[in-house]
């Protein structure tokens, strides 16, 4: 794994060239075509998809709760197990996050609030084959259904050999109201606008391929979307206090994911750089996916030494990284220099594996440097905030002539005579 030695203005700028989002046209026509044609021809258009991209015909998209429950009570108990503990861990912690609105009646004559709504229905979608993540289901699932959302409906592509039991046993431990066989770019037209089979949703959440990600940009404005999301990154600030091999490991934890992934580690110890570069390179050799950990590291890693602790966290705000450890002694007094991070593990023991399944927090982060604006899916997700007024005529009177007055300067008559239509003067 490469180490840079540079000043920090260089370094900063080195992190800050971003990955080139390239949009393919032929992909953008195409799934224009597909979401065109569901809206036209709804369940028939989904059925030649699913034959066509899937190989597989599909007589009835929902899937029977008999196979869902079959699903469950033969999973191996282990693996029930962690997914129920995550679900207790995730539940507790989002819990957490549910708001309450508020009444202001400060003002006499004057009542003003905000009231938290949530989201009717929403659609999760869940990728298939070796690509279903379990884990997923109940980080998406579960803080809607804590946000109050009446109905989560979920879609996945069919599979000849049937579904994952894992993936099908997760949606019933987080409550996922139905369960339907489509997948792609088709899937998503479906949940935007409704078909005979499936129900239209006011919001689609979860990760695919880019054909789903492309339908999801797409069918933006028609539906809310949760992100569309790029490549990841983790990102580790440690000093010679901290375990090299442990450190190449939480490295290639993400690097596995996705070629595109960036493992990043910046310390103030040169000693430390070389033990880890060293480490991640003879993990490498025995690492499954390493193929995939090696593009990663090879293409978008690099370790960085600077002097200062200050330096440390000031390049690593910069990054903005999906995942940030903090592997220095006494972490937590170190979370006022945080500025930009989707989720912070302090310490030896909290090692980036342990937000993906079962801490707690949400693993669905801000990607590609967004975390400079963008926070973790949340029960937030899932509301929406409506707000009220109420005036009596006395508190209406005091304030109409400041209305009446803004509204002639913008040219809006109209608006002006409604207010006065309560008092005096009345325009037929």
């Amino acid at each position: 794994m490469k180490i840079i030695n540079e000043d920090l203005a260089s370094l900063k700028k080195l992190v800050q060239t971003k990955t080139q989002q390239l949009t393919d046209q032929n992909v953008v026509t195409a799934v224009q075509r597909i979401i065109t044609n569901v809206i036209e021809n709804g369940d028939t258009a989904l059925k030649d998809y699913g034959q066509q991209f899937d190989g597989v015909a599909v007589d009835q998209f929902k899937l029977d709760q008999a196979t869902i429950d079959a699903a469950y009570d033969n999973l191996d108990p282990d693996v029930k197990a962690a997914l129920l503990l995550a679900k207790r861990n995730i539940t507790s912690f989002h819990e957490k996050e549910k708001a309450t609105g508020f009444v202001d009646a400060e003002q006499p004559g004057v009542l003003r609030g905000q009231k938290f709504l949530p989201l009717n229905r929403v659609g999760l979608y869940v990728p298939g084959g070796t690509a279903a993540y379990p884990s997923t289901i109940l980080m998406s699932a579960l803080p809607a259904k804590i946000a109050g959302v009446n109905e989560v409906v979920m879609v996945t592509p069919p599979q000849t050999d049937g579904i994952n039991p894992a993936v099908l046993a997760a949606a019933k431990i987080a409550g996922v109201d139905a369960v339907y066989q489509v997948g792609g770019a088709q899937a998503i037209a479906a949940l935007a606008y409704g078909t005979e089979s499936i129900p239209q949703v006011d919001k689609i959440i979860g990760p695919g391929n880019v054909f789903v990600a492309t339908a999801k940009k797409q069918v933006f404005g028609q539906v809310a979307i949760d992100m569309v999301a790029g490549p990841s990154e983790i990102g580790i600030i440690a000093d010679d206090s901290a375990n090299p091999r442990e450190l190449a490991a939480d490295l290639l934890s993400q690097a596995e994911h996705d070629k595109l992934v960036r493992p990043i580690l910046i310390t103030n110890s040169a000693k430390l750089a070389q033990a880890v570069s060293d480490n991640v390179d003879s993990q490498l050799k025995v690492l499954p996916r390493t193929e995939i950990a090696t593009a990663s590291v090879t293409n978008k890693g690099f370790i960085a030494v600077v002097d200062q602790v200050e330096d440390m966290f000031d390049l690593m705000n910069t990054v903005a990284p999906e995942h940030l450890e903090i592997q220095l002694p006494n972490p937590t007094q170190y979370l006022n220099l945080i500025k930009n991070a989707g989720s912070v593990f302090l310490g030896r023991y909290a090692s980036e594996p342990l937000g993906d399944y079962v801490a707690g927090p949400n693993h669905i982060l801000p990607t590609s440097g967004t975390a400079r604006f963008s926070s973790p899916l949340g029960v937030y997700d899932f509301v929406k905030r409506t707000s009220f007024v109420q005036y009596t005529k006395t508190a209406l009177q005091k304030e109409a002539q400041a209305i009446t007055t803004l509204a002639r300067v913008e040219g809006l008559e109209g608006h002006a005579r409604a207010i006065e239509s309560r008092f005096d003067t009345y325009y037929d």
